[in-house]
């Protein structure tokens, strides 16, 4: 048994239309970095110049083949003192912030995100290393869970 899953917690995930916005962002990450690998294969006379951009052009391959599933491993869930938010194929990560610690809950909406209906919900503690974003909410999803957690965040504050 893999001691950092949690069996008796039922994940709430994002939505399925954000492999469609996180495809898009890596392409055009790795677009970019593919033709700005690609200009001493121009500009020298090296002839191995064209290895930087096909390793580049492979690792973004690799990166765009696990999207779908690197999306599905993004989930949340509101406990009773706190948020789990859990991601990650190789290298998971769970995180819990008390609701008496969240300081900011933002809505951010990308262009692409927008065009597909979807938010991300963003948290701000007083740790740093504790900031949490979750991506892929639906628009009304995300206003919902926001109201909920700032009122949750309140009624905790309260007895600090």
């Amino acid at each position: 048994m893999n001691a950092i899953e949690l069996t008796d917690v039922e994940w709430r995930r994002v939505s399925p239309k954000y492999v469609v916005v996180d495809l898009i962002g890596t392409l055009i990450t790795m677009i970019v970095i593919a033709g700005a690998s690609a200009i001493p294969f121009f500009v020298s006379d090296w002839e191995w110049a064209w290895v930087l951009p096909t390793v580049v052009g492979v690792i973004g391959l690799l990166i765009v083949a696990f999207t779908p599933r690197r999306v599905r491993s993004i989930g949340y869930q509101l406990r009773e003192d706190d948020l789990l938010f859990r991601r990650g194929i190789m290298f998971r990560r769970i995180v819990a912030v008390p609701y008496g610690r969240m300081q900011l809950i933002d809505i951010n909406r990308g262009p692409i995100a927008r065009a597909v209906g979807l938010s991300e919900l963003k948290f701000v503690t007083a740790a740093a290393m504790s900031n949490v974003v979750i991506p892929g909410l639906p628009e009304g999803e995300a206003e919902e869970l926001r109201d909920r957690l700032v009122e949750l965040a309140e009624s905790r504050r309260a007895g600090l």
